[in-house]
């Protein structure tokens, strides 16, 4: 089994679209009103947008995109007028990660674990 995709609710779809791809990531389908959907810039994952009709609230959902160049890219989105609510951090579970929400309010968290992304030292051995 494999992971392919995460959907996430937005109420004004062109913002959002704008706002992902301004981020860097690649539109492969685009349904207005209702819908598009994204590639990320490496990997073989994708995300997609639904439109609602009213705010979803804070789910506590988190949304992390891996960069291994994390700090230059930060860097980078700020240049391009891009606000993030934690600025890269070194946090204690060992990654380093910086949160920003897009224009819906889902958070999205930007991050490096290096090979602590699948293998920490507390890994359940089996």
């Amino acid at each position: 089994m494999n992971l392919n995709q995460v959907t996430l609710p937005t109420t004004d779809l062109d913002r959002s679209v704008a706002f992902y791809r301004s981020m860097g990531f690649t539109l492969i389908v685009h349904s207005p009103p209702r819908y598009a959907r994204f590639e990320c810039p490496d990997g073989d994952a994708t995300f997609s947008l639904h439109r609602v009709d009213h705010p979803t609230g804070n789910s506590g959902v988190v949304v992390y995109f891996e960069c291994a160049d994390l700090d230059a890219r930060v860097d980078g989105l700020v240049v391009a007028g891009f606000e993030f609510t934690k600025r890269p951090t070194d946090e204690r579970w060992l990654w380093r990660e910086a949160r920003l929400v897009d224009p819906s309010g889902n958070v999205i968290c930007l991050f490096s674990a290096g090979e602590n992304r699948k293998r920490p030292p507390w890994r359940v051995v089996t």
